[in-house]
């Protein structure tokens, strides 16, 4: 136990030394400290290296493997996660969610960064006396994935991250950025002099963030937010455009390398790591991240990272996979049979087992770890299969598939790989929902669960502020949208999309049959603003376009509410994947205008 030690307080990215006596900490309290040329993590006084993973995994396994630490994203049930893993020996790095663009969400609104202030606010408040609370964790790759220095972001942080200091002095403040290109370190640096630690997201790269990090400019400690097999979008691609995913086997040397060159091997400024996925989930595949299977099985990653925890390798592993291998072309006709050889074996002889699963190609990916829904299996494929491998009959509908094999021992242990697969022939595209009319895109800001999201942003939107919860003189209810847009030349718009963020990549919409038209409400704030409206921006050069559209061309709105509406009663509404969406061009004058009561009838 140390007597006294010195803080760090990050200003400017320089350590300043500030005495305290250990005897005077609060119990539980967590500091950032200067130690040789770098820095490390006291809790409690004592050095605190952080060993840990991030997902909903079994916790008492994380322990039982040497673990000390959980990273959360959000706080749904935080507080039974917190006294789960208090009387656990755990803690957790505690992620308050801060909003991304992209989901719409914008930081030159004062309305919409004052209430996540408050959010955070009431957060830090609430929990900031548990002691399983290790750090707070401001925000998840809200910094967006260009250049990652909009200014008006990293101010939003460092005012929360101000704040937080005040609430709570006794646990630092970190905020989590998806790798280091571009300016990410740089403006950190410079804009939040009150975040004590970065938090980096970093997965084929990780080996090399040591040197990177310091070339960026990096002199604040850092911690590895998230790590583990290279990414689909770090992957190479078959000639169907889709990644080969790394076996089970294979993954658990890439976070023993990884780990030892980019964690273990830089303890000057890093104070340890989260590993990427604590559980199991559909991200690209259904295995592409996961160190669990949904039955909660472990995968070799977990015993990788026992043995670097520890220094000692689990009394027993995981089976292993040394071949998944298909026999002839990996693009066959519809119907075909194709024979795949499979070679699996337990470290200590366990007697293992295999389940063989087909599974279409999963086509509607997220962005950032956004949600993805399984796609379709086809149980009726696998004609035979065994240790040795499977014939599975491949179905009639042309596209991508992978066919996985999921080989366990007795123990609680599990292996997996799979094979990319693509059938020739037109692919079968889903059918669109069908919505129940009247189907409404926008008539609250707190509507539950609306069809579309304003997720397509066009043009000059640096120049647009948008507001879903504009409370004066709404049209109806208690809020309306306010739209701005400030620039004097140029354009912007904004499409209601489904999926969010998709331009025709993915399958999602509604089939809005039945409908007969698009209707809204809109002024002009002085009126004379100039709008033009429309539905159905995807043409058919798109994989999932929209079966119908229409347009209001050049709107001339007036300073009082007006109802307006597009036909669509002749159309073919099967497919509706881009629902609303509006164009404003610069008038010399900012343009103002608002919109109520959007839906579909």
């Amino acid at each position: 136990m140390i007597s006294r030690m010195v803080l760090w307080t990050a200003v400017g990215g320089l350590a300043l030394g500030t005495a305290v006596r250990a005897g005077e900490e609060p119990k539980g309290a967590v500091r950032v400290v200067a130690a040789g040329a770098g820095f490390q993590l006291l809790r409690d006084g004592k050095p605190y290296f952080i060993r840990g993973a991030g997902g909903e995994g079994s916790r008492e396994l994380l322990a039982q493997v040497g673990g000390n630490s959980v990273r959360v994203w959000g706080t749904e049930n935080l507080q039974a996660k917190l006294d789960q893993a208090h009387k656990l020996g755990l803690t957790i790095a505690v992620g308050i969610w801060l909003g991304h663009e992209r989901h719409g969400f914008n930081y030159n609104d004062a309305n919409q960064v004052a209430k996540q202030a408050d959010m955070v606010r009431e957060t830090i408040l609430r929990y900031k006396n548990h002691p399983a609370v290790l750090l707070w964790a401001l925000g998840n790759e809200m910094e967006g994935y260009e250049k990652g220095d909009n200014a008006a972001i990293w101010s939003a942080i460092q005012n929360l991250a101000v704040m937080a200091k005040k609430l709570d002095p006794n646990h630092p403040t970190m905020t989590v950025v998806a790798e280091i290109g571009g300016e990410r370190v740089k403006s950190i640096h410079r804009l939040c002099p009150d975040i004590d630690i970065v938090g980096i997201n970093t997965y084929a790269g990780l080996g090399s963030i040591p040197k990177r990090y310091k070339e960026a400019g990096g002199t604040k400690p850092y911690i590895i937010a998230e790590f583990g097999p290279p990414g689909i979008w770090e992957s190479p691609k078959t000639s169907w455009g889709v990644a080969p995913e790394l076996s089970s086997t294979e993954k658990a040397e890439v976070y023993r390398k990884n780990y030892t060159l980019g964690v273990a091997g830089a303890k000057d400024l890093c104070l340890g790591s989260y590993a990427f996925l604590w559980g199991a989930k559909q991200e690209a595949t259904a295995t592409w991240f996961g160190m669990l299977l949904p039955d909660g099985k472990r995968l070799a990653a977990v015993d990788a990272l026992q043995e670097l925890w520890s220094g000692k390798p689990p009394t027993n592993r995981c089976p292993r996979i040394d071949a998944l291998n298909l026999q002839g072309p990996n693009q066959v006709e519809p119907g075909t049979t194709v024979r795949v050889d499979l070679k699996a074996a337990d470290p200590e002889g366990d007697p293992l087992a295999v389940r063989w699963v087909l599974q279409r190609e999963s086509v509607k990916l997220g962005v950032g770890g956004d949600a993805e829904e399984a796609p379709p299996s086809f149980p009726d494929a696998i004609l035979k299969g065994d240790l040795t491998g499977a014939d599975v009959k491949l179905p009639k509908g042309g596209g991508g598939y992978r066919l996985f094999a999921f080989v366990s021992d007795d123990r609680k242990g599990a292996a997996v790989a799979n094979v990319p697969l693509f059938v020739k022939g037109p692919i079968d595209i889903p059918k669109a929902s069908v919505a129940k009319l009247p189907l409404v895109i926008y008539d609250e800001a707190d509507q539950a669960t609306p069809p579309f999201a304003p997720t397509g942003w066009m043009g000059n939107t640096k120049s647009l502020k948008v507001d879903p919860a504009w409370t004066t003189d709404p049209q109806a209810g208690k809020t309306c949208m306010r739209v701005a847009y400030e620039a004097n030349d140029n354009w912007s718009g904004v499409v209601w999309q489904n999926p969010p963020n998709d331009w025709g990549a993915l399958p999602g919409g509604w089939n809005l049959t039945g409908a007969k038209r698009l209707s809204f409400w809109a002024r002009g704030d002085k009126g004379g603003e100039v709008v033009s409206f429309e539905f159905g921006l995807l043409g058919k050069e798109k994989t999932y376009f929209d079966t119908g559209r229409g347009k209001l061309d050049k709107i001339d709105l007036t300073p009082a509410w007006k109802q307006y509406s597009i036909d669509v009663g002749n159309q073919d509404l099967s497919r509706i994947k881009t629902g609303f969406a509006f164009v404003v061009a610069g008038q010399n004058r900012p343009v103002v205008f608002y919109l109520d009561a959007i839906r579909f009838e």
